[in-house]
Protein backbone atom coordinates (compact mmCIF):
# COMPACT_ATOMS: atom_id res chain seq x y z
CA UNK A 1 0.00 0.00 0.00
CA UNK A 2 1.15 3.30 -0.74
CA UNK A 3 2.15 5.53 2.04
CA UNK A 4 1.71 9.04 0.21
CA UNK A 5 -0.64 9.69 -2.64
CA UNK A 6 -0.38 13.26 -4.25
CA UNK A 7 -4.40 14.00 -3.58
CA UNK A 8 -4.45 18.02 -3.08
CA UNK A 9 -7.84 19.48 -2.51
CA UNK A 10 -9.14 22.62 -3.09
CA UNK A 11 -11.81 23.59 -0.71
CA UNK A 12 -12.71 26.83 -2.39
CA UNK A 13 -13.22 25.17 -5.20
CA UNK A 14 -16.76 24.31 -6.53
CA UNK A 15 -15.85 21.12 -7.33
CA UNK A 16 -17.01 18.56 -4.60
CA UNK A 17 -14.42 17.05 -2.56
CA UNK A 18 -15.42 13.60 -2.98
CA UNK A 19 -15.03 14.15 -7.19
CA UNK A 20 -11.48 15.52 -6.46
CA UNK A 21 -9.97 12.68 -4.41
CA UNK A 22 -11.58 10.39 -7.31
CA UNK A 23 -9.76 12.56 -10.03
CA UNK A 24 -6.24 12.82 -7.89
CA UNK A 25 -6.48 9.02 -7.63
CA UNK A 26 -7.29 8.54 -11.26
CA UNK A 27 -4.12 10.80 -11.49
CA UNK A 28 -1.80 8.73 -9.20
CA UNK A 29 -2.63 5.52 -11.30
CA UNK A 30 -2.74 7.55 -15.31
CA UNK A 31 1.01 8.68 -14.39
CA UNK A 32 2.26 5.39 -13.06
CA UNK A 33 2.61 5.76 -9.27
CA UNK A 34 -0.21 3.74 -8.30
CA UNK A 35 -0.30 0.49 -10.59
CA UNK A 36 -3.02 -2.49 -10.99
CA UNK A 37 -3.19 -4.54 -8.02
CA UNK A 38 -1.56 -2.03 -5.82
CA UNK A 39 -3.74 -1.80 -2.25
CA UNK A 40 -5.35 1.53 -1.83
CA UNK A 41 -5.86 2.80 1.97
CA UNK A 42 -8.47 2.07 3.83
CA UNK A 43 -11.60 5.01 3.43
CA UNK A 44 -11.07 6.01 7.28
CA UNK A 45 -7.31 6.30 6.72
CA UNK A 46 -7.56 8.22 3.93
CA UNK A 47 -10.14 10.23 5.01
CA UNK A 48 -7.71 11.22 8.12
CA UNK A 49 -4.55 11.98 5.48
CA UNK A 50 -6.59 14.45 4.29
CA UNK A 51 -8.70 15.95 6.73
CA UNK A 52 -11.93 15.01 4.96
CA UNK A 53 -14.61 13.23 6.71
CA UNK A 54 -14.89 9.70 5.55
CA UNK A 55 -18.17 9.81 3.44
CA UNK A 56 -15.87 11.85 1.28
CA UNK A 57 -13.73 9.45 0.82
CA UNK A 58 -16.14 6.46 0.53
CA UNK A 59 -18.03 8.29 -2.04
CA UNK A 60 -14.88 8.78 -4.25
CA UNK A 61 -14.13 4.84 -3.57
CA UNK A 62 -17.84 4.21 -4.83
CA UNK A 63 -17.43 6.06 -7.65
CA UNK A 64 -14.29 4.51 -9.14
CA UNK A 65 -15.38 0.68 -8.30
CA UNK A 66 -18.99 1.98 -10.88
CA UNK A 67 -16.17 3.07 -13.46
CA UNK A 68 -14.47 -0.76 -12.90
CA UNK A 69 -10.88 1.08 -11.21
CA UNK A 70 -10.82 -0.22 -7.96
CA UNK A 71 -12.28 -3.18 -6.46
CA UNK A 72 -13.03 -4.76 -3.11
CA UNK A 73 -11.48 -8.03 -1.87
CA UNK A 74 -12.98 -9.89 1.12
CA UNK A 75 -10.68 -9.91 4.00
CA UNK A 76 -8.26 -8.42 2.84
CA UNK A 77 -9.08 -4.61 1.41
CA UNK A 78 -9.56 -1.94 -1.54
CA UNK A 79 -7.41 -2.77 -4.94
CA UNK A 80 -6.48 -1.16 -7.82
CA UNK A 81 -8.02 -3.17 -10.63
CA UNK A 82 -6.52 -1.35 -14.03
CA UNK A 83 -4.96 1.89 -14.46
CA UNK A 84 -6.37 4.86 -16.98
CA UNK A 85 -4.01 5.39 -19.57
CA UNK A 86 -3.05 8.55 -20.53
CA UNK A 87 -4.15 9.97 -24.23
CA UNK A 88 -1.01 9.60 -26.84
CA UNK A 89 -0.31 12.71 -28.41
CA UNK A 90 0.55 12.63 -31.91
CA UNK A 91 2.96 14.96 -33.15
CA UNK A 92 2.13 16.94 -36.28
CA UNK A 93 3.59 15.66 -39.42
CA UNK A 94 3.68 18.63 -41.01
CA UNK A 95 6.41 20.01 -38.14
CA UNK A 96 4.82 22.84 -37.65
CA UNK A 97 1.74 25.55 -36.86
CA UNK A 98 0.01 22.53 -34.58
CA UNK A 99 -1.33 24.63 -31.85
CA UNK A 100 0.75 24.08 -28.77
CA UNK A 101 0.25 25.76 -25.61
CA UNK A 102 3.48 25.55 -23.91
CA UNK A 103 5.10 27.24 -26.96
CA UNK A 104 4.24 31.59 -27.34
CA UNK A 105 2.24 31.57 -30.72
CA UNK A 106 3.62 33.10 -33.79
CA UNK A 107 1.42 31.43 -36.22
CA UNK A 108 -0.83 33.69 -39.09
CA UNK A 109 -4.89 33.43 -38.63
CA UNK A 110 -5.48 34.55 -34.69
CA UNK A 111 -7.42 37.34 -33.80
CA UNK A 112 -5.91 40.13 -31.62
CA UNK A 113 -8.84 39.71 -29.10
CA UNK A 114 -6.43 42.28 -26.90
CA UNK A 115 -8.14 45.01 -28.43
CA UNK A 116 -11.67 43.71 -27.16
CA UNK A 117 -13.84 46.27 -25.27
CA UNK A 118 -14.30 43.50 -22.81
CA UNK A 119 -17.41 46.01 -21.35
CA UNK A 120 -18.99 45.58 -24.62
CA UNK A 121 -18.13 41.80 -25.03
CA UNK A 122 -19.55 41.12 -21.91
CA UNK A 123 -23.04 43.41 -22.39
CA UNK A 124 -23.07 41.02 -25.75
CA UNK A 125 -23.37 38.18 -23.99
CA UNK A 126 -26.01 39.78 -21.65
CA UNK A 127 -28.04 40.63 -24.25
CA UNK A 128 -27.95 37.60 -26.30
CA UNK A 129 -28.96 35.85 -22.94
CA UNK A 130 -31.93 38.02 -22.14
CA UNK A 131 -33.81 36.91 -25.80
CA UNK A 132 -36.42 33.56 -25.72
CA UNK A 133 -34.97 30.33 -26.42
CA UNK A 134 -34.96 29.08 -29.85
CA UNK A 135 -37.95 26.36 -30.85
CA UNK A 136 -36.73 25.65 -34.27
CA UNK A 137 -33.98 27.01 -35.71
CA UNK A 138 -34.04 29.33 -39.07
CA UNK A 139 -31.83 27.65 -41.49
CA UNK A 140 -30.88 30.77 -43.15
CA UNK A 141 -29.69 32.40 -40.12
CA UNK A 142 -31.09 34.63 -37.37
CA UNK A 143 -33.05 37.25 -39.19
CA UNK A 144 -31.00 39.99 -36.36
CA UNK A 145 -27.75 38.43 -37.40
CA UNK A 146 -28.58 38.31 -41.26
CA UNK A 147 -29.29 42.01 -41.12
CA UNK A 148 -25.91 43.09 -38.54
CA UNK A 149 -23.69 41.06 -41.68
CA UNK A 150 -25.07 43.13 -44.77
CA UNK A 151 -24.93 46.22 -42.54
CA UNK A 152 -21.16 45.62 -41.98
CA UNK A 153 -20.69 44.76 -45.18
CA UNK A 154 -22.36 47.55 -46.72
CA UNK A 155 -20.50 50.19 -43.86
CA UNK A 156 -17.14 48.56 -44.21
CA UNK A 157 -16.83 46.45 -47.54
CA UNK A 158 -19.10 48.26 -49.90
CA UNK A 159 -21.19 44.95 -50.46
CA UNK A 160 -24.90 45.92 -50.40
CA UNK A 161 -27.05 42.86 -50.65
CA UNK A 162 -30.19 43.33 -51.99
CA UNK A 163 -32.22 41.22 -54.30
CA UNK A 164 -29.72 40.63 -57.04
CA UNK A 165 -27.58 38.38 -53.59
CA UNK A 166 -28.84 36.70 -49.71
CA UNK A 167 -27.31 36.54 -46.84
CA UNK A 168 -26.77 33.34 -44.80
CA UNK A 169 -25.24 32.54 -41.91
CA UNK A 170 -22.73 29.97 -41.78
CA UNK A 171 -20.39 27.92 -39.19
CA UNK A 172 -17.40 29.84 -40.69
CA UNK A 173 -15.41 29.67 -43.38
CA UNK A 174 -14.48 25.87 -43.29
CA UNK A 175 -17.49 24.98 -42.88
CA UNK A 176 -19.63 27.16 -45.68
CA UNK A 177 -16.75 25.40 -48.03
CA UNK A 178 -18.05 22.38 -47.22
CA UNK A 179 -21.47 22.91 -48.04
CA UNK A 180 -21.17 24.83 -51.27
CA UNK A 181 -19.40 21.97 -52.14
CA UNK A 182 -22.50 19.04 -50.58
CA UNK A 183 -25.04 22.00 -52.32
CA UNK A 184 -23.45 22.75 -55.80
CA UNK A 185 -20.80 19.49 -56.68
CA UNK A 186 -20.53 16.30 -57.30
CA UNK A 187 -18.12 14.04 -56.49
CA UNK A 188 -15.11 13.59 -58.79
CA UNK A 189 -15.72 17.62 -60.07
CA UNK A 190 -12.66 20.28 -60.00
CA UNK A 191 -12.08 23.50 -58.46
CA UNK A 192 -9.02 25.51 -58.75
CA UNK A 193 -7.58 27.37 -55.66
CA UNK A 194 -4.17 29.20 -54.89
CA UNK A 195 -1.08 26.83 -54.44
CA UNK A 196 -0.24 27.68 -51.12
CA UNK A 197 -3.34 28.73 -49.57
CA UNK A 198 -6.10 27.62 -46.88
CA UNK A 199 -5.48 24.29 -46.72
CA UNK A 200 -8.66 23.95 -44.50
CA UNK A 201 -10.62 25.12 -47.02
CA UNK A 202 -8.69 22.73 -49.53
CA UNK A 203 -9.94 19.71 -46.82
CA UNK A 204 -13.10 20.87 -46.98
CA UNK A 205 -13.28 20.09 -50.29
CA UNK A 206 -11.60 16.99 -50.42
CA UNK A 207 -13.61 15.68 -47.57
CA UNK A 208 -16.62 16.54 -50.03
CA UNK A 209 -15.06 13.78 -52.88
CA UNK A 210 -13.90 17.29 -54.56
CA UNK A 211 -10.52 17.41 -56.79
CA UNK A 212 -8.46 20.63 -55.80
CA UNK A 213 -6.04 21.21 -58.68
CA UNK A 214 -3.26 24.14 -58.12
CA UNK A 215 -3.12 27.28 -59.43
CA UNK A 216 0.02 29.40 -58.63
CA UNK A 217 0.40 32.99 -57.49
CA UNK A 218 2.76 36.13 -57.68
CA UNK A 219 2.81 39.86 -56.69
CA UNK A 220 -0.53 40.53 -58.35
CA UNK A 221 -2.34 37.32 -57.11
CA UNK A 222 -3.84 34.46 -58.76
CA UNK A 223 -2.13 33.44 -62.52
CA UNK A 224 -5.70 33.64 -64.24
CA UNK A 225 -4.28 32.40 -67.17
CA UNK A 226 -2.63 29.19 -65.79
CA UNK A 227 -6.43 28.38 -64.26
CA UNK A 228 -6.90 25.07 -65.13
CA UNK A 229 -9.94 23.96 -68.15
CA UNK A 230 -12.90 21.35 -66.88
CA UNK A 231 -13.56 22.82 -63.62
CA UNK A 232 -16.61 23.84 -61.54
CA UNK A 233 -15.41 26.90 -59.42
CA UNK A 234 -12.22 28.59 -58.23
CA UNK A 235 -11.74 29.28 -54.74
CA UNK A 236 -9.29 32.35 -54.01
CA UNK A 237 -8.48 35.25 -51.05
CA UNK A 238 -8.30 38.21 -53.48
CA UNK A 239 -7.85 41.21 -50.56
CA UNK A 240 -5.34 39.42 -48.53
CA UNK A 241 -3.98 36.13 -50.00
CA UNK A 242 -3.21 33.47 -47.92
CA UNK A 243 -0.70 32.85 -46.37
CA UNK A 244 1.50 34.94 -48.46
CA UNK A 245 -0.30 38.32 -47.96
CA UNK A 246 -0.30 39.82 -51.22
CA UNK A 247 -3.50 41.12 -52.84
CA UNK A 248 -4.91 40.67 -56.29
CA UNK A 249 -4.75 43.44 -58.44
CA UNK A 250 -7.75 45.05 -60.74
CA UNK A 251 -6.60 43.71 -63.95
CA UNK A 252 -6.00 39.74 -62.40
CA UNK A 253 -9.66 40.59 -60.80
CA UNK A 254 -11.42 41.50 -63.66
CA UNK A 255 -9.91 39.33 -66.01
CA UNK A 256 -10.78 36.31 -63.32
CA UNK A 257 -14.62 37.23 -63.35
CA UNK A 258 -14.30 37.45 -67.37
CA UNK A 259 -13.08 33.72 -67.39
CA UNK A 260 -15.99 32.63 -64.66
CA UNK A 261 -19.06 33.89 -66.89
CA UNK A 262 -17.57 32.65 -70.09
CA UNK A 263 -16.41 29.32 -68.63
CA UNK A 264 -20.25 29.32 -66.87
CA UNK A 265 -18.25 28.98 -63.21
CA UNK A 266 -17.68 30.31 -59.76
CA UNK A 267 -15.82 32.23 -57.67
CA UNK A 268 -15.45 31.58 -53.99
CA UNK A 269 -13.97 34.69 -52.25
CA UNK A 270 -12.65 34.03 -49.24
CA UNK A 271 -12.25 37.74 -47.73
CA UNK A 272 -10.97 36.13 -44.05
CA UNK A 273 -9.18 39.31 -42.77
CA UNK A 274 -10.38 41.75 -45.69
CA UNK A 275 -11.75 44.79 -43.05
CA UNK A 276 -8.23 44.85 -41.43
CA UNK A 277 -6.20 47.21 -43.98
CA UNK A 278 -3.70 49.48 -42.11
CA UNK A 279 -2.46 51.53 -45.45
CA UNK A 280 -5.23 52.38 -47.47
CA UNK A 281 -8.92 51.91 -46.97
CA UNK A 282 -9.77 47.89 -47.10
CA UNK A 283 -10.06 46.90 -51.07
CA UNK A 284 -13.26 46.37 -52.62
CA UNK A 285 -14.73 43.03 -53.19
CA UNK A 286 -14.83 40.61 -55.60
CA UNK A 287 -18.64 39.99 -55.24
CA UNK A 288 -19.26 43.84 -55.51
CA UNK A 289 -18.35 43.76 -58.78
CA UNK A 290 -19.94 40.51 -60.42
CA UNK A 291 -22.76 39.15 -57.67
CA UNK A 292 -23.77 36.71 -60.29
CA UNK A 293 -21.15 34.65 -60.22
CA UNK A 294 -18.61 35.53 -56.86
CA UNK A 295 -19.50 33.80 -53.62
CA UNK A 296 -18.10 35.62 -50.57
CA UNK A 297 -17.69 34.43 -47.39
CA UNK A 298 -16.56 35.92 -44.30
CA UNK A 299 -15.92 35.10 -40.10
CA UNK A 300 -15.63 36.60 -37.09
CA UNK A 301 -12.92 34.49 -35.88
CA UNK A 302 -10.34 36.90 -37.51
CA UNK A 303 -11.67 39.97 -36.32
CA UNK A 304 -13.27 39.27 -33.27
CA UNK A 305 -12.63 35.80 -31.58
CA UNK A 306 -13.72 32.04 -33.15
CA UNK A 307 -15.49 31.94 -29.44
CA UNK A 308 -18.58 32.65 -31.77
CA UNK A 309 -18.08 30.27 -34.56
CA UNK A 310 -19.89 32.19 -36.86
CA UNK A 311 -19.55 33.63 -40.52
CA UNK A 312 -21.61 34.47 -43.47
CA UNK A 313 -21.99 33.44 -46.99
CA UNK A 314 -23.01 36.27 -49.60
CA UNK A 315 -24.70 34.54 -53.08
CA UNK A 316 -27.26 34.78 -55.56
CA UNK A 317 -30.45 33.66 -54.45
CA UNK A 318 -30.32 30.33 -56.74
CA UNK A 319 -26.96 29.57 -54.80
CA UNK A 320 -28.06 30.56 -51.24
CA UNK A 321 -31.52 28.21 -51.59
CA UNK A 322 -29.20 25.16 -52.57
CA UNK A 323 -27.64 25.64 -49.34
CA UNK A 324 -30.65 25.83 -47.45
CA UNK A 325 -32.03 22.96 -49.54
CA UNK A 326 -28.72 21.04 -48.37
CA UNK A 327 -29.04 21.90 -44.76
CA UNK A 328 -33.10 21.24 -44.74
CA UNK A 329 -31.70 17.60 -46.15
CA UNK A 330 -29.01 17.22 -43.54
CA UNK A 331 -30.17 18.82 -40.51
CA UNK A 332 -27.52 21.08 -40.21
CA UNK A 333 -27.69 24.75 -39.88
CA UNK A 334 -24.97 27.43 -37.94
CA UNK A 335 -25.74 27.40 -34.08
CA UNK A 336 -28.07 30.43 -33.16
CA UNK A 337 -25.57 31.37 -29.94
CA UNK A 338 -22.95 33.21 -31.83
CA UNK A 339 -25.51 34.84 -33.74
CA UNK A 340 -27.44 36.46 -31.16
CA UNK A 341 -24.13 37.71 -29.28
CA UNK A 342 -22.60 39.12 -33.16
CA UNK A 343 -26.22 41.04 -33.35
CA UNK A 344 -26.25 42.58 -29.80
CA UNK A 345 -21.83 43.60 -30.17
CA UNK A 346 -23.38 45.46 -33.79
CA UNK A 347 -26.69 47.15 -32.55
CA UNK A 348 -25.53 49.68 -30.51
CA UNK A 349 -21.79 50.32 -32.46
CA UNK A 350 -19.89 48.19 -30.85
CA UNK A 351 -18.50 46.32 -33.81
CA UNK A 352 -17.89 49.14 -35.95
CA UNK A 353 -15.87 50.47 -32.71
CA UNK A 354 -14.30 47.58 -32.11
CA UNK A 355 -12.73 47.60 -35.89
CA UNK A 356 -11.67 51.41 -35.10
CA UNK A 357 -10.09 49.60 -32.59
CA UNK A 358 -8.26 47.34 -33.81
CA UNK A 359 -7.17 49.36 -36.80
CA UNK A 360 -5.38 51.60 -34.30
CA UNK A 361 -4.02 48.28 -32.12
CA UNK A 362 -2.26 46.38 -35.02
CA UNK A 363 -0.45 48.36 -37.00
CA UNK A 364 2.47 49.11 -33.87
CA UNK A 365 2.24 45.29 -33.25
CA UNK A 366 2.71 44.89 -37.16
CA UNK A 367 5.91 47.31 -36.88
CA UNK A 368 7.25 46.08 -33.91
CA UNK A 369 7.62 42.24 -35.70
CA UNK A 370 8.76 44.36 -39.31
CA UNK A 371 11.63 46.40 -37.66
CA UNK A 372 12.81 43.36 -35.90
CA UNK A 373 13.02 41.28 -38.86
CA UNK A 374 14.62 44.19 -41.13
CA UNK A 375 16.77 45.25 -38.38
CA UNK A 376 18.81 41.76 -38.92
CA UNK A 377 18.71 41.93 -42.77
CA UNK A 378 15.90 39.65 -43.63
CA UNK A 379 13.52 40.19 -46.52
CA UNK A 380 9.50 40.71 -45.26
CA UNK A 381 6.60 40.55 -47.86
CA UNK A 382 3.36 40.66 -46.85
CA UNK A 383 0.59 43.92 -47.93
CA UNK A 384 0.23 46.50 -44.41
CA UNK A 385 -2.84 44.26 -43.84
CA UNK A 386 -4.43 41.03 -41.80
CA UNK A 387 -2.03 39.37 -39.34
CA UNK A 388 0.74 38.54 -40.47
CA UNK A 389 3.57 38.95 -42.36
CA UNK A 390 6.17 36.69 -44.73
CA UNK A 391 9.96 35.86 -44.35
CA UNK A 392 11.21 33.57 -47.46
CA UNK A 393 13.52 31.19 -47.05
CA UNK A 394 15.68 29.68 -49.92
CA UNK A 395 14.88 25.67 -48.84
CA UNK A 396 13.16 23.85 -47.29
CA UNK A 397 16.04 22.60 -44.72
CA UNK A 398 16.32 26.26 -43.94
CA UNK A 399 12.49 26.08 -43.19
CA UNK A 400 12.92 23.21 -41.14
CA UNK A 401 15.80 24.35 -39.16
CA UNK A 402 13.75 27.68 -38.27
CA UNK A 403 10.35 25.81 -37.64
CA UNK A 404 13.25 23.60 -35.19
CA UNK A 405 14.65 26.25 -33.47
CA UNK A 406 11.85 28.49 -32.48
CA UNK A 407 10.39 25.48 -31.23
CA UNK A 408 13.25 24.21 -29.10
CA UNK A 409 13.50 27.89 -27.78
CA UNK A 410 10.06 28.21 -26.99
CA UNK A 411 8.13 29.80 -30.02
CA UNK A 412 6.13 28.08 -32.50
CA UNK A 413 6.60 29.18 -36.30
CA UNK A 414 4.31 28.50 -38.95
CA UNK A 415 6.32 27.31 -41.95
CA UNK A 416 4.73 28.07 -45.89
CA UNK A 417 5.77 24.40 -47.19
CA UNK A 418 2.33 23.01 -45.18
CA UNK A 419 0.35 25.56 -46.97
CA UNK A 420 1.09 23.91 -50.63
CA UNK A 421 -1.71 21.42 -51.40
CA UNK A 422 1.07 18.67 -51.47
CA UNK A 423 0.57 18.56 -47.66
CA UNK A 424 -2.93 17.60 -48.15
CA UNK A 425 -1.60 13.56 -48.97
CA UNK A 426 -4.67 12.96 -50.74
CA UNK A 427 -5.39 11.88 -53.93
CA UNK A 428 -7.86 14.14 -54.82
CA UNK A 429 -5.34 17.21 -53.73
CA UNK A 430 -3.36 17.48 -56.94
CA UNK A 431 0.13 18.83 -56.30
CA UNK A 432 4.00 18.70 -57.30
CA UNK A 433 5.14 19.78 -53.98
CA UNK A 434 6.13 22.71 -52.12
CA UNK A 435 8.10 25.45 -54.16
CA UNK A 436 7.74 28.32 -51.85
CA UNK A 437 9.73 27.93 -48.61
CA UNK A 438 9.56 30.39 -45.35
CA UNK A 439 7.74 31.33 -42.33
CA UNK A 440 4.44 33.22 -41.84
CA UNK A 441 4.77 34.63 -38.87
CA UNK A 442 1.92 36.49 -36.90
CA UNK A 443 1.78 39.57 -34.41
CA UNK A 444 -2.01 39.22 -33.31
CA UNK A 445 -2.43 35.65 -31.01
CA UNK A 446 -0.33 36.74 -28.36
CA UNK A 447 -0.58 39.85 -26.20
CA UNK A 448 2.05 42.64 -25.82
CA UNK A 449 4.15 41.63 -23.53
CA UNK A 450 4.45 37.98 -24.84
CA UNK A 451 5.15 39.66 -28.42
CA UNK A 452 8.00 42.00 -27.37
CA UNK A 453 9.77 38.32 -26.07
CA UNK A 454 8.70 35.63 -28.90
CA UNK A 455 9.60 38.52 -31.81
CA UNK A 456 13.35 38.82 -31.11
CA UNK A 457 13.24 35.03 -30.62
CA UNK A 458 11.79 34.39 -33.62
CA UNK A 459 14.26 36.83 -35.70
CA UNK A 460 17.32 35.28 -34.56
CA UNK A 461 16.00 31.45 -35.48
CA UNK A 462 15.01 32.85 -39.03
CA UNK A 463 18.36 34.59 -39.19
CA UNK A 464 20.28 31.83 -38.24
CA UNK A 465 18.37 29.45 -40.94
CA UNK A 466 18.64 32.25 -43.42
CA UNK A 467 22.90 31.38 -43.27
CA UNK A 468 24.36 28.75 -45.80
CA UNK A 469 25.57 25.76 -43.84
CA UNK A 470 29.52 24.59 -43.62
CA UNK A 471 30.41 21.37 -44.83
CA UNK A 472 33.97 19.65 -44.86
CA UNK A 473 34.36 18.92 -48.71
CA UNK A 474 37.53 17.28 -49.96
CA UNK A 475 40.19 19.45 -50.03
CA UNK A 476 38.47 22.76 -48.98
CA UNK A 477 37.65 23.98 -45.98
CA UNK A 478 34.77 25.30 -44.66
CA UNK A 479 32.52 25.14 -48.51
CA UNK A 480 29.70 27.03 -47.96
CA UNK A 481 26.75 25.19 -49.71
CA UNK A 482 23.26 27.20 -49.75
Amino acid sequence: MLEELPIVLDRDADQPLSVQVAEGLRAAASNGLLRADDRLPSSRELARRLGVSRTVVAAAYDQLHAEGWIAGRRGSGTYLTTAPTEPTVHPSHHGTAEYEPDLLDLGPGAPCVEAIDQAAWRRAWRAAADGSPIVRKDRGGEPEYRAAVAEHLLRHRGLGAGSKTVVLATAGTSSAVGELAAALLRPGEAIAMEDPGYQRAAGAFVAAGIRVLPVPIDGDGLHVDRLPTGIRAVYCTPAHQFPLGTRMQAARRVQLVEFARRAGLIVIEDDYDGELRYDTAPLPLLAAMAADVVVHLGTTSKILSPTLGIGWLVAAPDITEAVIAHRERTGTSPSPAGQRVLAAFAQHGDLARHLRRLRRAVPPRRALVVDELRRRGLEVFGDDAGSHVVVPLDSAEAERRAVAAGRARGVALDGLSRHHLAAQQHPLATAAGPHTFGIALGYTALSWTELTTAVPIAAECLTEAALPISVEQPGHEGHAVR
